[in-house]
């Protein structure tokens, strides 16, 4: 049975009239605007993409005006993306949000059916389960292949758990963690000088890696955004080095590694 919202959208009407503002707007530039008019799906794909790193920046710095902004743009993307579409009678605006309020009252029975799902992995299980059913062969068919590869080791562990290919205990996960290191450590041992086998080796270290992100996600950790914001307090970091060692007269390349980790303590303390 569906259940209402508890609380009705005051903001509804104005929400609505600013949707179709922009339908408006992307239908004048298409016809009038000499960039506009050239743009294709391919031309804008790209765009797109840097458009969402920009989002996820937002995000990670806790900007909401930027949030605000970066969601607009990518609002104006899926308008551009539909109204080439309808140009070529593939589908418009109006069948993409059909399309996809279609598949979210399918994927949620526990809401606009009669199934039950109590927590987060219900729901997470059931989901999967519909997407077998409605046609796709495999459970990580949905996992998209230009991911980069530490989201993608995310969302692949993450779509197995949904139908229980999943360890039972964090602690099974961190001994498998330990276990790769040691097996890297074994094979790899940074102390000798013997050249190593690379394939091998990158081989190893892939497991290495894809245990840390299961492990990340067992206890709840993004692995990208782990990642993310330490690559953000190294670049923090290392240009507070670069700022004050110029001030004090120094040049980078010319520092000894101990005169820079001077800088590089100081960096953090403040960053």
């Amino acid at each position: 049975m569906k259940k209402n919202v508890s609380q009705p959208d005051l903001r509804r009407a104005d929400k609505v009239k600013a949707f179709d503002r922009l339908l408006t707007i992307m239908d004048e530039l298409r016809e009038n605007c000499p960039w506009d008019k050239k743009q294709t799906l391919e031309s804008l794909r790209h765009l797109t993409i840097e458009e969402t790193y920009e989002l996820s920046d937002a995000i990670l710095e806790g900007d909401l005006t930027e949030v605000k902004k970066e969601l607009g743009d990518l609002m104006l993307h899926n308008v551009f993306y539909a109204r080439i579409a309808s140009e070529q009678k593939a589908f418009d605006v109006a069948d993409v949000l059909n399309a996809i309020c279609e598949k979210l009252i399918e994927r949620h029975p526990h809401i606009y059916g009669d199934a039950v799902a109590d927590d987060e992995d219900a729901v997470k299980a059931n989901w999967e389960k519909i997407k077998l059913k409605t046609g796709n062969k495999s459970v990580l068919e949905g996992v998209p292949t230009s991911l980069p590869a530490l989201v993608k080791a995310m969302r692949i562990q993450d779509k197995a758990r949904g139908v229980g290919f999943d360890w039972e205990r964090k602690e099974q996960v961190w001994e498998k963690v330990e276990e790769e290191m040691q097996e890297f450590k074994t094979e790899f041992n940074t102390e000798s000088n013997k050249a190593i086998d690379k394939e091998k080796a990158t081989a190893e270290f892939g497991d290495l890696l894809f245990s840390l992100v299961n492990y990340a996600r067992f206890v709840g950790i993004d692995p990208e955004e782990a990642l993310e914001r330490t690559n953000k307090k190294f670049i923090k970091r290392f240009q507070y080095l670069e700022t004050e060692s110029a001030r004090d007269g120094k040049q980078m390349g010319e520092m000894t590694l101990a005169e820079m980790d001077v800088y590089w303590e100081r960096a953090k303390r403040k960053v």
